[in-house]
This record gives C-alpha cells, structure tokens and sequence, in this order.
C-alpha cells in the first residue's frame, strides 16, 4: 500500500508534507485513492496541502498591486487552448491539481485593489477562513437537527439585523436566500399572501386582478417577479423619478387611483435603497407614507444600501425603512461578505411559514423533541438551502 510504504519511509509519526510531494506520487494516485478509502489520510492530507498551497498563493497574487486583475482571453481562445471536456476515466490527483492552478490562473482577481466591476468586491480573510469551514462542514440549513449550530446563528444574526432596521425588539422573522432578487421575490410572494391567503391553494383565479410599484430604476429583475407570481409583466408600473434618479411619490398617488379605477389591486410598493447603477436612495418616509395609507405592502430593496444601517454617519438615507413590511438587505454587496449572502427580512413573524409551508412529515415530524420553530426549512421556496450566515456572523464578530 503505497500511502502505508511512505509513511514508513518518512519515519515519523507526523505526516511530512514536502518529502512526501517531493516523491512526486500524486501523478499516480487518483481521487479513488483519497479518504475514506483506507489507510489514505496521509495521501489525503498531502493532496490538500497541496491545494492550500494553490490557493494562499493566489490570495497573495489577488492583493499584489503590480499584477493583472485578469489574464484575458476570448471564449473561443480558452475553449481552443485548453481541454476542459469530461472524460470517460478519472484524472490523476496531479492532473486534478493542475486543473486548479489552471482556474485560477483565467479568474477574475475580485480582491486586487484595482478591480471595479459589480457590486460585490473584496476578499475578506474572515469571510474566506468561514466559507473553507462551512463546505468542510456541508450541511443543509432545512433543520436544526442537521446543523444545530448554524441554524441558532441565522437565528441570532437576522434578530440582530431586524433590530438594525428599527423593528422592536428585533420582531418579525427572515430567511437567507440565493440573492437579492430571490429575496425580493420572497416579499411579493408573501405580500401577495398577506392580502389574499386564499391565493395559495387556489390561485390567481381566485383573486382580484393585482398591480405593483416600483421605481423605473429599480433592479431589473424586479420587472420578473409579477410573471413568477402569475399576475404578468403587465402587473408591474414603474414609477417616474426625478433628476437624482428618487421615486417621485406623487406619481404613485396617480398611477393608484388609475388602476383602481381599471379594478386593478394595488397590493405591493418596492422602494430602492441604492439602485443599482446611480446608487440612489428612494423617499422611503413618503412612501411608507402612502402604504399606510392605501394599506399597501413597502417593501424595500436594501440590497445594496441596507450596508448603511451599520453606519452612523449615512444610516439616515435608509431612514422610513422601519416602517416597511419587509426589507432586503444583501451583506455580500457593501459589506464585503464572500458571495452569497443575502437576507430577506420580514416584520410579522410567522407569515413566511404560512405562505410557503408545505407540511413535509418526512422533514418536519411533529414529535421532535425540541422546539420546531428552528426548523427553517418549511418556510423557504427551496428545501435545500446553503448555509450562508456563518461567514457574515463570523465577519461581524470580528470586526
């Protein structure tokens, strides 16, 4: 057994990482080889190393000044120059290894100092430490009997954000989803519910003709959403704004009444808290203003603004948002988590449960003995989720 024979060879107790590479025996191994197959913890361990090895040293290359932010090459070129079909046979651990320097070598370095692309950037040295630990851990976020720890830190984590909006006590409830735009589909599915619980079992038959607002700079897949809910693009007006790109809320009054007088539902306000490509921040008192009014859901897409709450200097821009339904709020944009990372958080606790449970016995028996309440998985759209809070809360405690 060759692993066994190095070892033997090496003559210590302790795995010796160079003498072991040195022996160059990873062009012969394949990952069949790796545990748990038996007696290869040391190949295992020295195939890792390896890995890090690649990894710290990109890290270093990504905050070294004087190199590229990308080696650029057109599609066809790295389609051309490179074999990345998938074979038939299994590659060696050394072919494996050179696959990730080769990666890496054509990645976009989205920590470098001078790379200034979409929203999210950075590299945080925490955020990374707590991604490696959470696919070490691999694991599913649908209940706390299969990841206790991280599930009580969701918990924790979006109390404390709903305290930083300005809900009492941190009341209402959240969920962590795959981005903002499934965040913010999240509030006009639960919207929707809140006006018309009888649209879960029967449908958009069974309910008046709905319409929504929304800036016309908001996200663009905000314009996706009525389609996904089943009352259509044609459901969605946007909102004129004024030269600095804000929701110009008396225009919101006139498109009301229009469409109440058409028989349409007004039932779902999105405001913007930093739009996307002018980073402008909606009226948000004015239009909590209206939707106290006309009794409307305001939702606010914070998803790239919702950063300013953890500022004293600029969290007044978000000021109204406390007055919202719900509010997303993405910490992978201005906060710098490691993608993904995104919240929607909701004021009436137990709602998100209503609109989306499905009652699955298999998942969520009744006789468990702790307190149900922190399996999370029956109010998600999805069942599997990824476990995306430890590297914000790990992040947070460390700064």
């Amino acid at each position: 057994n060759l692993p066994v024979y190095l070892h033997i060879l090496v003559g210590s107790s302790k795995p010796n990482f160079y003498l072991f590479a040195s022996l160059n025996v990873l062009c012969i191994l394949v990952p069949a080889d790796l545990l748990p197959a038996c007696n290869s913890e040391l190949t295992t361990l020295t195939f890792l190393q390896e890995v890090m090895d690649i990894l710290l040293q990109y890290i270093v290359k990504t905050f070294d000044r004087s190199t590229k932010v990308i080696d650029f090459h057109y599609p066809n070129e790295l389609l051309q120059d490179h074999n990345w079909e998938l074979s038939d046979q299994p590659q060696t651990l050394e072919d494996i290894l050179l696959n990730c320097r080769k990666t890496l070598k054509y990645a976009i370095k989205t920590g470098h100092p001078r790379y200034f692309n979409q929203l999210s950037t950075g590299l945080d040295m925490v955020g990374l430490a707590a991604d490696w630990l959470t696919s070490t851990a691999n694991t599913n976020m649908f209940t706390y009997e299969i990841a206790p720890v991280f599930v009580l830190l969701e918990y924790v984590t979006l109390k404390k954000m709903r305290e930083m909006i300005g809900w009492p006590g941190g009341c209402g409830d959240g969920i962590f989803s795959p981005g903002g735009a499934i965040s913010n589909l999240y509030a006009m599915l639960t919207a929707r519910f809140k006006m018309f619980p009888e649209v879960k079992e029967k449908g958009m038959s069974a309910i008046p003709r709905l319409v929504a607002f929304t800036s016309e700079h908001s996200h663009s897949k905000t314009m996706s959403h009525p389609s996904l809910v089943g009352s259509g693009t044609n459901s969605l007006w946007s909102i004129k704004t004024h030269p600095k790109k804000k929701f110009v809320f008396l225009d919101t009054n006139k498109k009301y009444q229009m469409h109440v007088n058409k028989g349409f539902v007004p039932f779902f306000v999105s405001a913007t808290a930093g739009t996307t490509v002018y980073g402008a921040f909606d009226p948000l008192i004015a239009i909590a203003d209206i939707c106290n009014k006309y009794r409307i859901w305001m939702h606010v897409d914070a998803a790239w603004g919702g950063g300013l709450l953890m500022s004293r200097k600029h969290r007044w821009k978000l000021n109204g948002t406390e007055r919202a339904n719900s509010v997303t709020w993405n910490p992978h944009k201005m906060m710098g988590v490691p993608l993904q990372c995104s919240a929607l958080l909701v004021r009436e606790e137990g709602l998100m449960q209503k609109c989306n449970q499905m009652h699955a016995c298999y998942l969520f028996q009744q006789d468990k003995h702790y307190d149900m309440s922190y399996d999370t998985g029956d109010k998600a759209l999805q069942c599997g989720r990824h476990v995306d809070i430890f590297k914000l809360w790990l992040m947070w405690r460390a700064k």
